[in-house]
């Protein structure tokens, strides 16, 4: 059964290529399944401008961000923006058509939450929650968060990342109304990549975000992965192999600001204390302004090797990185820490989880010895557990379709 299917995100709010592949291989992979699918912006807040540095009321980037992104994955006619931080003008799809489709659509996911249904006047049929960042709500929930517990309420269902979320595996408790669990799909033949250029390993993401740290049974749990990367600093030393993180480095202040969870560059101190234990760094917003630059990143390196929030870590969400899914489905063999994913993914080839110095020097030196053979193992992982057509058609079958 073909079902109308709006995607409700806010990859211009936003307008970095993470977001970007995440919303996009959601519609694109919906449609691939026959699926009336759109993808729709209807946020207040007011958008990111990366050429400026600064938030705006206006869309003057956005709005080319969104028909640019949006038609290099071919879908140029499913997209639309609301202007609800200004005159609340549609642009892509006309407004009365837009409505319409929102209103009308089977199912709308309202991607991580971000949309507060009804600030923003949505109504649909049916409203699913996707967590595609767990623990955070789960445990603000927990604590009786008002703004939390409302947009909880709002929503008919849920669906999370947080694969052991809800199980003996993982002490958090699930969201009301927790209907399937899911993972990041991906447009396996859209990362299929050669022989790669590079021997680096490398990774993508912020280096310092503050905000959401959460508070659990009388215990802090850290969001900022930085804590994690310190950690590990003097890794390359060990290694017979780069290691690069492509990550803020322009800037001290947030480079996003007014942000309810700012993103800080990395300072001096911190990237002198990188150089010296031998880590390559690159600018990462830079790479990140276009969704096919990062991907020819990706590409490019040999493998991943990257660290995850310490409250997915230490209270073993089961959450595993869409952009690890995507170094998978280019042929990258990946080395990440442990939240649990092995539970639900196979690890030791192509895919190492490590919560340990020793797991992270086994994983490299089995990858030395055998590239090729790790490389097929990340792709045949990507093609079994990740490729958007069975992540999206279970998840379809979980809410009941």
């Amino acid at each position: 059964m073909a079902l109308r299917i709006v995607v409700l995100g806010t990859m211009g709010s936003n307008p970095y290529a993470g977001m970007a592949w995440m919303h996009m291989q959601i519609v694109e992979g919906l449609r691939r399944l026959g699926h009336d699918a759109f993808y729709f912006e209807v946020t207040s807040t007011w958008p990111f401008n990366p050429v400026r540095h600064m938030k705006t009321d206006n869309g003057e980037y956005v709005v080319p961000y969104l028909a640019r992104v949006a038609g290099s994955f071919g879908l140029n006619d499913r997209w639309a923006l609301r202007c609800s931080f200004s005159d609340n003008t549609w642009y892509g799809l006309p407004a009365l058509q837009a409505e319409e489709i929102l209103a009308g659509a089977d199912i709308v996911f309202n991607i991580s939450g971000a949309t507060l249904p009804s600030k923003e006047g949505i109504r649909a049929r049916r409203l699913v929650y996707s967590g595609t960042d767990p623990i955070i709500h789960e445990i603000q929930y927990l604590s009786g968060d008002p703004l939390v517990v409302q947009l909880i309420s709002e929503h008919d269902e849920v669906v999370t990342y947080g694969e052991n979320i809800g199980t003996p595996l993982c002490p958090v408790p699930a969201l009301p109304g927790l209907r399937a669990v899911t993972r990041q799909p991906i447009l396996c033949d859209l990362w299929r990549a050669d022989i790669p250029d590079r021997p680096h390993f490398t990774t993508v993401g912020n280096w310092e975000q503050a905000g959401l740290d959460v508070v659990f049974k009388g215990e802090t749990y850290r969001w900022s992965k930085h804590h994690e990367f310190l950690k590990w600093v003097h890794l390359p030393k060990l290694l017979n192999r780069p290691l690069e993180l492509a990550t803020n480095l322009s800037v001290r202040k947030p480079h996003r600001e007014f942000e309810s969870v700012p993103a800080y560059g990395a300072s001096t101190g911190a990237q002198q204390l990188l150089l010296d234990n031998g880590w390559l760094l690159v600018d990462g917003p830079s790479l990140s302004l276009d969704p096919w630059s990062y991907r020819n990143y990706i590409q490019t390196s040999s493998g991943e090797f990257t660290v995850a929030r310490d409250l997915n870590v230490r209270l073993r969400s089961g959450w595993f990185s869409e952009r690890s899914a995507c170094y998978l489905a280019a042929g990258r063999p990946v080395v990440t820490q442990d939240t649990g994913f092995g539970a639900v993914l196979p690890t030791g080839e192509g895919l190492f989880a490590f919560r340990t110095l020793e797991d992270i020097l086994e994983a490299f030196e089995a990858i030395g010895v055998d590239y090729k053979r790790h490389s097929q193992a990340a792709r045949e992982i990507s093609n079994e557990y990740f490729a958007a057509e069975k992540v999206l058609s279970k998840l379809l079958n979980g809410l009941g379709f």
